[in-house]
């Protein structure tokens, strides 16, 4: 066949790809769409994000000076400065690189991952705590501190979690802390 005759034929058919495909690609997507129920209704452990972790979830700062960005992205305005290693934040939401959290007073914003850390971490909230030897109200209190101090979360079961304070292993409500989700059960 003549070189002539064959140029028709290749156009007519990558024309019909370039109409065909979409409209098959958007007729797919019409009949599977995604509710906004059925994305309330997952549950946290369900949603993973751009780095393949489950959303939301807790990180703490690696840095002693780190922005919070009003966006994902340099080119967005500084909104906060911490300036304290450790603080943990909740992940989100992830863009790339970039991972929308929101700290222990509601300040959210965007940090780059690289200034984020997998280490738990427990910000005390509320006036004195009270820290236990184990996760029981009956344990005598061994140490007492208040909002804002912060240390090593190592674990949470039910209404507990443990926590390292001035080498200390001590236990208090999960109420009293930021740093682990409401039903969030761990190692």
């Amino acid at each position: 066949m003549p070189i002539s005759r064959i140029f028709p034929v290749l156009i007519l058919t990558a024309l019909a790809v370039a109409i065909v495909v979409p409209l098959l690609v958007a007729a797919e997507a019409a009949q599977s769409p995604k509710s906004t129920a059925e994305v309330k209704t997952k549950s946290p452990a369900d949603h993973t994000g751009a780095s393949g972790l489950p959303v939301p979830r807790f990180v703490s700062l690696s840095s002693d000076t780190v922005n919070m960005r009003a966006g994902p992205g340099v080119r967005y305005p500084i909104t906060w400065v911490y300036r304290r290693k450790g603080i943990p934040l909740m992940v989100m939401a992830e863009f790339e690189y970039w991972r929308k959290v929101r700290d222990g007073e509601g300040a959210e914003g965007w940090m780059h991952s690289a200034l984020l850390r997998g280490r738990r971490m427990a910000l005390l909230q509320g006036g004195i705590n009270e820290l236990r030897p184990s996760p029981e109200t009956t344990a005598p209190v061994v140490l007492r501190a208040q909002a804002g101090v912060i240390g090593q979360l190592l674990s949470c079961g039910g209404p507990w979690c443990q926590i390292i304070l001035n080498d200390m292993r001590v236990w208090l409500p999960r109420t009293g802390l930021f740093g682990a989700l409401p039903n969030e059960e761990f190692p």
